[in-house]
């Protein structure tokens, strides 16, 4: 049947409406779209908010409960406090009590004396007079080791002497810590001390001085046989394994014992330099900080000294020493021969404020790749030795095992 032309206009113009009519619909469908997507948006992003304004909104109030509380305390103690009061001792306490209240032990804030104290020790460095204290069942103070080229050296004293005064304080009256903290001083003072040796009390005059501290010594036993005791990571540690490390294996160590028994850790930076040249290449510890983010503690390059190694451990090893022991353990270079050991496996960072004085904080948790986290639990030995005389005769006996060729 033919079609008229006004037939085919009506058709043509009712298709053409459909078309604008879905076109409608379409708009009409995203406008609606982007209105709910803009209102969903606009409720989360208030909930959300709303949520960040309240927990800030209790921070504030609970600062303020702490700052309203310690300005009452400030007032009344002023007000009615008897004694004569420091500024400056009132001040270091309130910051002390702060990171004291954190409740981590290895938190501190430090005065300006005692962060140049600490900065001294970490670089391998000590001011004094060169002596080792211990607790004598007579109540005095007994020299148990004497540093080389020291005042106390210098002047004749030996091991096993008694220190019955400092100055003219009574060690046995006054107590261990006491008389341990009058000995303390800064480079160039002088201290009066006597010294019983066979019942003969004798006067000496000392004066203190800043001695490097030695953290790394080692001798070849059985003839190829390396022994490397590590009592600490200072800033001079480095190289001072390093020029044990090259002598011993020049003089043909064959095995290498590495002591850390009583080994506190102290400098992560420190560790990883005396570590690199034994591990093959790879990340071997890392860093994992409050914001999630890692770095890596141990890197090591491809250079390694590949030759078997032990490693002797006790309650006392710590952190980067820790470190240490995990990484040549996990990297297949070791076996650790002791007890559990301590379990610190946590970084600290140092921040210094313009005073002089600084805070010491626990920042990250160290993982290594294979071992984990040893933070709290410490690091089990491969050999459960708790004699430490027998400690060491295991690792001998380990190495003299394999060098026969005996698994």
């Amino acid at each position: 049947m033919p079609v008229r032309l006004s037939d085919r206009f009506d058709f043509d113009r009712k298709e053409s409406d459909d078309r604008n009519m879905n076109k409608k619909i379409s708009l009409g469908l995203a406008i609606s779209l982007v209105a709910v997507s803009i209102a969903v948006t606009f409720v989360l992003t208030s909930f959300f908010s709303l949520k960040k304004y309240n927990r800030q909104i209790i921070d504030v109030n609970e600062k303020g409960k702490v700052y309203s509380s310690l300005q009452l305390l400030d007032a009344q103690t002023r007000e009615k406090y008897y004694g004569d009061i420091n500024e400056e001792n009132l001040s270091e306490g309130i910051l002390k009590g702060y990171v004291n209240g954190l409740g981590d032990k290895f938190s501190k804030y430090l005065s300006q004396e005692e962060y140049i104290s600490e900065k001294t020790s970490n670089s391998g460095e000590s001011v004094g007079l060169g002596l080792t204290l211990a607790q004598d069942s007579s109540g005095y103070m007994r020299i148990s080791e004497i540093t080389d080229d020291s005042p106390a050296s210098d002047e004749g004293l030996e091991v096993n002497d008694m220190i019955t005064f400092v100055e003219k304080l009574d060690v046995k009256k006054a107590g261990f810590d006491e008389a341990v903290e009058a000995m303390r001083g800064t480079e160039g003072s002088s201290i009066n001390i006597t010294v019983r040796r066979n019942g003969i009390d004798k006067e000496y005059t000392l004066t203190r001085r800043t001695m490097e501290v030695q953290t790394v010594t080692g001798e070849m036993l059985n003839g190829y046989v390396g022994y490397i005791k590590i009592t600490g990571f200072k800033g001079n540690t480095p190289q001072q394994f390093a020029d044990i490390l090259e002598r011993l294996t020049s003089n043909g160590a064959e095995n290498l014992i590495f002591d850390l028994r009583d080994n506190r850790g102290e400098l992560m930076e420190s560790m990883a330099e005396c570590i690199n040249p034994l591990l093959p290449e790879g990340i071997f510890a890392s860093a994992e900080y409050k914001d999630g983010h890692t770095e890596t503690v141990i890197y090591s390059d491809e250079s390694e000294l590949d030759i078997p190694m032990t490693v002797l451990v006790n309650g006392n090893t710590a952190s980067a020493a820790e470190v240490f022991a995990a990484a040549l353990h996990d990297a297949g270079k070791a076996e650790i021969i002791g007890v559990q050991t301590a379990g610190k496996g946590v970084l600290q960072e140092i921040n210094e404020f313009q005073n002089g004085s600084a805070v010491i904080l626990t920042v990250a948790e160290i993982v290594t790749p294979v071992s984990g986290s040893f933070n709290g639990s410490g690091i089990t030995p491969d050999y459960i030795v708790e004699n430490e005389d027998e400690q060491y005769s295991k690792a001998l006996e380990i190495i003299q095992q394999k060098k026969n060729g005996q698994t």
